[in-house]
């Protein structure tokens, strides 16, 4: 019989605001925002400290990287719908008739191809996964990410590792 520990930290600290438009059977919502919590779960084995991970290392990662979406606009660089120009300064986005130019300052293009919940999992849980094989956690063998939108309502990422 194999024994499996889990470890999570969520919420409290483990937030970020940000907009979006998510694109659907070919149409795209309207610019809108959400305050967001994240979940992050480690399964695995107990390291000789007879532990998974270090809670506080844990949150600190996922801190570092959310904080990079945080009050930004999150540009689904590889959108199958919308027509996406990068200039120098900005970022054209166009959907039917509707026009944003945003500075880039103001926005995160991230290598997805829809701004839904499970993308976005995805793309922070593959970061967490980078942090982790360079920490040395070769006793993890599963990460989950969730990502609430709102109460009741999240995505989430799993993979083993």
């Amino acid at each position: 019989m194999q024994i499996s520990r889990r470890i999570s930290v969520e919420r409290n600290r483990l937030r970020f605001a940000a907009a979006h438009m998510a694109t659907f059977q070919g149409d795209c919502e309207p610019l809108h925002g959400h305050n967001y919590d994240v979940s992050v779960e480690l399964e695995g084995d107990l390291t000789e400290e007879s532990w998974v991970w270090d809670f506080g290392g844990l949150k600190r990662a996922t801190k570092t990287i959310i904080d990079e979406l945080d009050h930004k606009f999150i540009l689904q660089r590889d959108s199958r719908v919308l027509a996406i120009l990068e200039t120098d300064s900005s970022w054209k986005i166009s959907f039917g008739g509707r026009g944003y130019v945003l500075p880039k300052s103001d926005v995160i293009a991230l290598p997805i191809d829809n701004s839904t919940v499970e993308r976005m999992a995805e793309w922070l849980g593959g970061r967490l996964q980078a942090f982790l094989r360079e920490a040395g956690a070769v006793n993890i063998r599963k990460l989950s990410v969730g990502i609430e939108e709102m109460p009741g309502q999240a995505g989430w990422y799993t993979v083993e590792m």
